[in-house]
């Protein structure tokens, strides 16, 4: 099938599905798009590279380089999974109040 083609068949789609607003916008202009949405949300999802890079048909480094954006900024996630799994104290647990007990009126 010829580019044009599915360049044309894929701008009808989108003009049947998306609203104006969308449509206008660069929400899925391109098929490809759509692809690189997915793997952006596997890996903002925290499936290891390796799993996503194996989906993708990506080796592991040419995922690293392609979707550097997505993976940065993950540190802080990544903290407190290994904190989690170390038994440590969580940021969230540290955030979380200590329920009090009532005062016993000072006794």
């Amino acid at each position: 099938m010829g580019e044009s083609t599915i360049a044309r068949v894929w701008d009808n789609a989108r003009g049947t599905v998306l609203t104006e607003a969308e449509y206008a916008s660069v929400l899925a202009r391109r098929p490809y798009e759509l692809r690189h949405a997915c793997v952006s949300t596997w890996l903002a999802a925290s499936v290891p590279s390796t799993q996503v890079a194996e989906w993708a048909g990506h080796s592991v480094a040419v995922l690293h380089q392609i979707y550097a954006k997505v993976l940065a900024g993950q540190e802080e996630a990544a903290r407190e999974r290994i904190d989690r799994v170390l038994g440590l104290p969580t940021a969230e647990s540290r955030s979380t109040p200590v329920p009090q007990t009532p005062d016993d009126g000072g006794t």
